[in-house]
């Protein structure tokens, strides 16, 4: 491989590379967070989670805004769930839904100024 976009030469910073080695998260924790990013990175959920950013919604509420089936806002949601980035509770007949917590707006909202700045 050629270019000015790599080293020219082969010297290694051995105490860089025991620092970042060491500061890595493990294993599990890279594979949770690529199944959360991979999850994010379905155009339906994204939508959902960022309505949910804004209000808590109910599934009717989802359904309509999302113009898909209510077993297709089930199937996302249950997923969504599992991996805590949603939560819902129940009020009589009515599933509401909202971010399990501020991280994953953060996150959204970090993507989206990012997107921004380009």
């Amino acid at each position: 491989m050629s270019g000015s976009d790599v080293c020219s030469t082969n010297i290694v910073d051995q105490q860089k590379v025991d620092f970042v080695a060491g500061a890595l998260p493990t294993e599990a924790e890279n594979m949770a967070m690529a199944e959360l990013f991979k999850a994010l990175g379905d155009p339906t959920r994204l939508r959902i989670v960022q309505a949910l950013a804004l209000e808590e919604l109910c599934v009717c509420d989802l359904t309509a805004l999302m113009d898909i089936s209510i077993s297709a806002i089930s199937h996302q949601l249950r997923l969504l769930r599992n991996l805590k980035v949603v939560k819902f509770r129940k009020s009589g007949k009515m599933a509401y839904y909202s971010l399990d917590d501020d991280h994953v707006l953060e996150l959204v909202t970090l993507t989206r100024e990012h997107i921004a700045e380009q």
